[in-house]
């Protein structure tokens, strides 16, 4: 593309804007409302709610969800900020998260199912655990916890696991003795020993091998390299207990270490039948560590408390997620992120409900399996991430209409859902009978922060909605100025107050958790007033006239052209629009004239064939939805996205490729062969256009390497 040097002269002379705005070029979208039935049946269908949850009220009216759950004292204090921001919910309280998943439930509901595993073999047996069956697994491996590898409250266990029911019962199990558990779901196993030695976990949990894309998979050789990272950051393990994925078979090549690395069922043989009574833990007790991904730096350990973390993700699972205990839910995430502790483990357990787990691929060995494993089980909640609704609408945009299920309810997690994906997964996957909730929040966060409830707040394509019951968001400018609503002005949004979800700490890093969330716009450092402490989520936000939500994404994916800075969930929002993308994804590169350009990378549907044509109809889209300044450098189309495991688009590594820098780390990828196939396309071409860019400087190559970070 080529760009007239009137038109950089203008856009050089406009007025810099705050780092913190971002231009938004959004059209506002039509309203749905969630059906009759589903209001009929939802668990918060009264609008007295939002009264109980006014700010007046706060933080007492956090006691609804705190009364979700069996106390064994009740607390004296509900929110003590005596140590800001650290805050403390539930003090004086005590309780213990296992019972409250497992025990309480026996007396009503000892043989309904506490999970449904399907296994990624179709051939292979679906497996229901009941809750008496979860609180028999539970029980002995606590007792093998406890009494083999020695494990007391505070001590910390890293797993290092696939999707298989032997996980919750393995946190549960930690959970009742008051062990503080990680969960790490990447399959990379140096990234893991990381997280072994920031943490102090003696003992690894693992698994000789898992299905994927019907293959079965050497997970063993994992511990190794995890093992091995840790040493080299001078860290010891020293039991690796191991779970056989066929049972009385070993699957993997890798050799067992003597006196260090133990058969989890040939242990357990000791300790069937055992009982172990749960360890009553103060509210403030860590309950587990949450790593973020940490791309481009040191991985953050997210602390997550036990009294608050569960009380709110039982409150948002009963009012938000609408769980029933006669539902079948299914949380099509992965329990090694936060989404997978929080909506498939601990908030559907506490309100006994039947949750599903699922061992593999969306897409194996067809697009359809989803839609098979719904209408076989009568899964009648459904809850997903963009990433995979983008999957499934790319390889089977037919395949929902074949299978009679029927949800009621949808959830969508993870990232901003662009409206053309939105109204796919309303009118194709939800057949247009279900409330669809598109909830906004982090790993950080413990449960949503933005969403509309569900009975009560229409839906809005694109929109998360306003900030969910006891949460008050506000956006604001680089000062530290508010953002009005409907101003059309984007900025950075925060939420005000603490909430019970919210984590206590980076694990042994506090000043790290002060400085990265909270220390932009805290005016007074000594402050005990939690007023003084709005929260920094790092996301770019824009909030409409209606008060609804637009969540831009990261700020630090934004794309200065020009002195315009583009969200890039918009430029991919735009590039869906053309019928025949599947995926998108918006990079800057270094440009002579502009400083940055965008240039776009996409992925076809099956059946559609890479052509001029459709690079050009991806720009014209995006040129007409945003305008002339967003126009791409070059659009690429490429076979495949460089993807995480749970199929997030690594911007970083396509920055890199753009910019003939480093793509960094790639050993956290479901498929790094990719890399090298768009490498050798994009650069070959670039090269052949005389566009390499002249050598970048440190700071550039520092902003290309920070791009699409998901710390």
């Amino acid at each position: 593309m080529t760009i007239k040097t009137d038109e950089v002269m203008n856009a050089a002379q406009e007025v810099e804007v705050s780092e913190a705005q971002i231009a938004v070029h959004w059209r506002e979208e039509e309203y749905f409302v969630p059906p009759a039935k589903f209001i009929g049946q939802a668990n918060a269908s009264d609008p007295s709610i939002f009264d109980r949850f006014k700010e007046e009220n706060f933080p007492e009216c956090f006691k609804e969800y705190a009364d979700l759950l069996t106390w064994d004292k009740y607390w004296h204090t509900t929110l003590d900020t005596s140590n800001a921001p650290f805050w403390k919910w539930f003090v004086g309280g005590r309780l213990n998260a296992s019972y409250n998943c497992v025990d309480r439930h026996l007396a009503k509901y000892r043989n309904k199912a506490a999970f449904i595993w399907v296994p990624e073999p179709e051939d292979q047996v679906t497996q229901a655990i009941t809750y008496q069956e979860l609180y028999k697994r539970v029980n002995e491996f606590a007792a093998l916890l406890r009494d083999f590898c020695g494990l007391k409250q505070g001590d910390r266990v890293t797993f290092h696991m696939p999707m298989v029911p032997d996980l919750p019962v393995a946190m549960l199990a930690c959970a009742r003795l008051g062990v503080i558990h990680s969960v790490f779901g990447g399959f990379s196993g140096a990234a893991c020993g990381g997280r072994i030695a920031d943490s102090g976990s003696r003992v690894l949990v693992t698994m000789d091998a898992y299905y994927r894309n019907g293959e079965l998979l050497d997970h063993k050789v994992k511990a190794e390299e995890a093992i091995a990272t840790a040493k080299k950051e001078g860290f010891e393990v020293d039991k690796v207990l191991v779970w056989r994925r066929h049972a009385g078979k070993y699957s993997s090549k890798t050799e067992m270490v003597k006196g260090r690395d133990f058969f989890v069922d040939e242990v357990l043989a000791d300790y069937r039948g055992k009982i172990v009574e749960p360890v009553s833990m103060p509210a403030e007790a860590p309950l587990f560590l949450m790593y973020t991904s940490g791309t481009t730096a040191k991985p953050k350990g997210a602390q997550h408390s036990t009294g608050g973390y569960l009380s709110y993700v039982a409150g948002t699972s009963k009012y938000y997620q609408d769980i029933h205990p006669e539902d079948t839910y299914w949380c099509f995430a992965d329990i090694g992120w936060i989404t997978g502790h929080s909506y498939i483990v601990y908030g559907p357990l506490t309100l006994a409900a039947t949750s599903v787990m699922y061992e593999g691929v969306p897409t194996y060995p067809d697009p359809g399996r989803p839609w098979r494993i719904a209408e076989r089980l009568g899964v009648n909640i459904f809850h997903t991430a963009p990433t995979t609704i983008r999957m499934l609408r790319k390889l089977g945009p037919d395949e929902p209409k074949k299978y009679d299920y029927h949800f009621k309810h949808m959830t969508t997690v993870g990232e901003p859902i662009e409206p053309e994906v939105w109204r796919w997964y309303y009118n194709s996957v939800g057949k247009r009978e279900a409330a669809i909730v598109d909830t906004w929040w982090q790993t950080e966060n413990g449960g949503f922060l933005g969403s509309t409830l569900p009975a009560l707040q229409p839906m809005k394509p694109g929109s998360c909605g306003p900030g969910v019951l006891g949460i008050y968001p506000v956006i604001l400018d680089e000062e530290g100025k508010p953002v009005p609503k409907g101003s059309t002005k984007a900025g950075n949004i925060c939420i005000r107050n603490p909430w019970p979800g919210i984590f206590q700490t980076i694990y042994g890093d506090p000043d790290r958790f002060v400085s990265t969330y909270y220390q932009k716009y805290n005016k007074n450092k000594n402050s005990k007033d939690w007023h003084d402490w709005p929260y920094f989520a790092g996301d770019g936000a824009l909030q409409a006239e209606d008060g609804y939500f637009r969540i831009l994404g990261r700020v630090d994916d934004v794309i200065n052209v020009a002195g315009h800075r583009l969200g890039t969930k918009e430029l991919e929002s735009a590039t869906l629009t053309v019928e025949e993308v599947a995926e998108a994804a918006a990079v800057p590169v270094v440009d002579e004239m502009r400083g940055k350009a965008v240039e776009m990378y996409v992925a076809l549907k099956p059946g559609q064939k890479p052509s001029k044509q459709l690079e050009d109809k991806v720009s014209g889209a995006i040129e007409k939805l945003i305008g002339k300044v967003a126009r791409p450098k070059n659009v690429w189309i490429v076979p495949d996205m460089p993807k995480t495991r749970s199929g997030k688009i690594m911007r970083r590594v396509i920055a890199g490729i753009s910019n003939f820098t480093s793509p960094g780390d790639i050993t956290t990828l479901a498929n790094p062969e990719v890399v090298d196939t768009i490498r050798e396309q994009v650069q070959s071409e670039k090269v052949k256009r005389g566009e390499r860019p002249r050598e970048l400087t440190a700071k550039e190559q520092e902003e290309i390497k920070a791009f699409g970070k998901t710390e």
